[in-house]
């Protein structure tokens, strides 16, 4: 049964002194979310040799053995600590497989308790590809997404990032804020920034037209 509006997970963990159902319940409301979060930031290198459920699964076990500590003491939005674990599970699958490659410039940005892995552009281009054409044909979409791919290149890397949270992870502006360790108007700023520098190249390009908004 998945929470309502008015569940507040910290207070079922701990009225229900960290119950496996109830944590079990809790932890499906909020899996469709953190396995986008993996599917974006998972290296591409690693396509059939790790899978997303397993990353899950881990990053489950840790949130059981420590939603009743966090509970009594949370330090950050519920959902961002959810988050924050599943990072942590992801890191240790890239060090797994990839070792000192992972290392290499631009593959992580500094973020709130830690690092974790970029957003790609191939998978950035691909979520925002929707909200810029309405094109369908698989040829065009093509082409336009290796546009698209080139121009988010050209981003600061934090803006990228800005981009990936909001339009992906759909966290809000506060939150996104929050785990980049910038204040609310600098990640609003930057954000509009983005958008702005995506359309500019974009609008010259037939067959992109704007249906975002901010």
């Amino acid at each position: 049964m998945s929470l309502s509006e008015s569940d507040n997970p910290i207070e079922m963990i701990c009225q229900s002194g960290a119950d496996p159902q109830v944590l079990g319940r809790i932890w499906d409301h909020y899996r469709d979310r953190l396995r986008r979060v993996v599917r974006l930031r998972l290296d591409r290198r690693l396509q059939g040799r790790a899978d997303p459920s397993d990353v899950l699964q881990e990053a489950f076990l840790d949130f059981q053995s420590r939603a009743a500590e966090f509970a009594v003491n949370p330090d950050m939005p519920f959902f961002l600590w959810l988050r924050f674990l599943t990072g942590q599970r992801l890191q240790l699958v890239h060090r797994q497989h990839l070792g000192t490659q992972m290392r290499d410039a631009g593959r992580e940005v500094s973020l709130h308790r830690g690092a974790m892995p970029q957003a790609t552009s191939v998978s950035l281009a691909a979520q925002l590809l929707g909200r810029f054409t309405s094109v369908t044909q698989a040829v065009q979409r093509a082409e336009m997404q290796m546009i698209l791919q080139e121009a988010i290149n050209a981003l600061d890397p934090i803006d990228r990032e800005i981009l990936a949270l909001r339009h992906f992870e759909e966290l809000s502006n506060d939150e996104t804020a929050q785990v980049l360790g910038i204040k609310p108007s600098a990640a609003s700023n930057r954000h509009i920034r983005a958008l702005k520098r995506l359309r500019d190249v974009l609008k010259s390009t037939p067959g992109f037209f704007d249906k975002e908004r901010e």
